[in-house]
């Protein structure tokens, strides 16, 4: 049977954390089917949290010049061709109930903040970059000119205040919905079954269930084809999952050889 890292079991990750008379988790909900690529989203985020330009690259890939989240795109508008139809959807860091990136970072620069979300502090990250391999959906990447860890925030600056993130703020056909989560979850059934009863019958919805691999995320997605054919992965799991089996075993071997080591010694000394 796996065993998980208690710390952040699935439910609430604030009360989880510590946290006393936590808020209502907050999160987004990207619907997809109304996302129209115009990438207000992407600017939004830029300007409110200062991230650098990344330059006028033409990547070749459609309209899609951003081609991944990165340290400096912590919005990404991806542009997929398909045979069948074009499918735009904007991306970021979904915020995990159970974290890796959490469990991985050696000096609390990554922290569970009071609304469930997952936010990076860049003055305590030292850049050793082990939350990077650790994040199940590849978010969190280093930037170049500094070495440290960067990725959405969730907005937790404005959030804090009341507001609404900038992305969700920005976008004008709602495609990025923002709220408190359960709400959320709500919404998004209720728009999957419409689309549904109206003969859109491939909608679904990714990254919701508290039961998947990451305890759910806090934020999910409605799709219209399988997760890998925006760039998901289909079954994300925790990455830390087995480690306390791990250092048990590696606790456990360390007794044996000190054991053995002993009676070696005691026993060329008689």
């Amino acid at each position: 049977m796996t065993e998980t890292i208690t710390r952040y079991e699935p439910g609430e990750p604030a009360a989880a954390a510590g946290y006393v008379d936590a808020p209502p988790r907050m999160g987004f909900f990207t619907d997809t089917t109304l996302c129209i690529g115009c990438k207000a989203c992407e600017v939004a985020c830029k300007e409110w949290n200062q991230v650098p330009a990344t330059g006028l690259d033409l990547l070749g890939m459609s309209y899609d010049n951003t081609g991944a989240l990165t340290a400096n795109s912590w919005r990404h508008v991806a542009f997929v061709e398909t045979d069948a139809h074009w499918l735009m959807m904007s991306d970021v860091c979904k915020h995990c109930t159970r974290a890796a990136c959490l469990d991985v970072c050696p000096t609390g620069s990554l922290f569970r903040t009071e609304f469930g979300t997952v936010v990076v502090q860049e003055d305590i990250c030292n850049g050793c970059g082990y939350c990077i391999p650790a994040c199940p959906y590849g978010v969190i990447d280093q930037r170049r000119d500094d070495g440290r860890a960067w990725k959405c925030t969730l907005c937790y600056d404005r959030i804090g205040a009341g507001m609404t993130p900038a992305c969700a703020q920005a976008c004008p056909t709602e495609s990025i919905q923002y709220g408190p989560l359960d709400e959320l979850r709500d919404r998004a059934q209720s728009r999957v079954q419409l689309l549904h009863d109206a003969g859109v019958p491939e909608a679904r919805l990714y990254g919701h269930d508290p039961a998947d691999g990451v305890g759910g995320d806090g934020a999910f997605f409605l799709l219209l084809d399988e997760p890998e054919v925006y760039g998901l992965p289909p079954d994300p799991v925790v990455t830390t999952r087995d480690l306390p089996r791990m250092w048990r075993r590696a606790g456990a071997a360390a007794l044996v050889m000190a054991a053995v080591t002993v009676a070696a010694f005691l026993g060329g000394s008689s």
